[in-house]
């Protein structure tokens, strides 16, 4: 891998580089005779130098790595998956321009952050009541 922010995935490594990762983390499910997914590497490579600090994008081998095809649905490749704290944010089946992955990226993010407030606000908001108990709701 070229870039310190592209990781190669496989079981092992899973749940520390994509669910415990703080980042965002975007997945490419590729393999190396997909025509189309060779198209894509540059532009992952390219996303992922613009937004290293921000991003963490994760190359899974579906040759090689069948399970985690399987757990995330891959029918057709590539396909690129957007995660946050371990949930699907936003997914790109199909090559994508760089500029597209950037849009979604960013929208994820955008989303993610909104959510983020949203659920600051309700906690905030929860300080100070009693919870409800089972027999008054």
């Amino acid at each position: 891998m070229e870039h310190e922010y592209i990781v190669e995935i496989n079981e092992d490594n899973f749940d520390s580089c994509v669910l415990q990762e703080e980042k965002l983390v975007l997945l490419d499910f590729w393999a190396p005779w997909c025509g189309p997914c060779r198209m894509v590497s540059p532009q992952l490579d390219a996303v992922a130098e613009d937004l290293g600090g921000e991003l963490v994008v994760g190359k899974v081998n579906v040759d090689e790595q069948t399970e985690l095809a399987s757990r995330f649905g891959v029918m057709s490749i590539p396909m690129l998956v957007l995660m946050k704290d371990g949930r699907i944010v936003d997914t790109i089946i199909g090559a994508a321009s760089r500029q597209e992955i950037m849009t979604v990226v960013k929208s994820g993010k955008e989303a993610i952050e909104a959510f983020d407030a949203l659920e600051s606000k309700r906690q905030e908001s929860d300080k100070g009541r009693e919870p409800v108990k089972e027999s008054d709701a």
